[in-house]
Parts: C-alpha cells; structure tokens; sequence
C-alpha cells in the first residue's frame, strides 16, 4: 500500500566527502536514509530552517526538502531521482573497463 507523498524529508551532501545525507531524529545527518525524519507539510519549513543553519556552519550543501510517500510501511522517495540517491542506481553495473571488452 502507497501513501500518497505529502511528507518531508531534509536530504543534502555532506561537505566533507559528498556523501548524501539525511536529516535524522536527534538534528544529525547520516548516510542512511532509513534514519530520516519525515514531517508533514506544516512542519516542512522549520525542518528545513534547521538543515539550513547546518549548511551556514559549513557541514553540508544543497540543502533540499523531498517528498517520500509511506510504501508497506518504510518510507520511500516519492521521485525517481531521489530514489537513486538515496539508493543507489537502478540496474546492476556491468563490470567492465571504459571502451567495452576487456584487453587481452
């Protein structure tokens, strides 16, 4: 069951390494985006004024609200584009180097 994707979630990069984060329950980031909080529209904004003042104490960038939607319960990334993020790519890597068949 899906609900539809009226909550919130404060996603950004880490400036450290990149690394694309989460705001979570205690005002930290993580990597994990099952530790995310999500909130609902009338809480959105002060979510994101909180995530803010982390990026002008230089812990992250791109500071950014996204709608998720609750799917069998666990939260998801309502877009396609955050779900890459959160989750990595969509189809499994060939393991090849550039330029197609490996050299013999």
């Amino acid at each position: 069951m899906v609900s539809a994707p009226n909550l919130k979630v404060a996603t950004a990069n880490r400036l450290g390494d990149g690394a694309v984060v989460y705001r979570d329950r205690t005002g930290s980031w993580s990597t994990r985006f099952a530790d995310a909080v999500a909130v609902e529209e009338d809480l959105a904004a002060e979510l994101l004024a909180a995530a803010g003042r982390d990026m002008d104490r230089a812990i992250v960038v791109g500071v950014a609200l996204i709608e998720v939607a609750r799917v069998d319960g666990r939260l998801q990334p309502a877009s396609l584009r955050e779900r890459i993020r959160a989750f990595g790519p969509s189809i499994a890597l060939a393991m090849q180097p550039p330029g197609g068949e490996e050299s013999r």
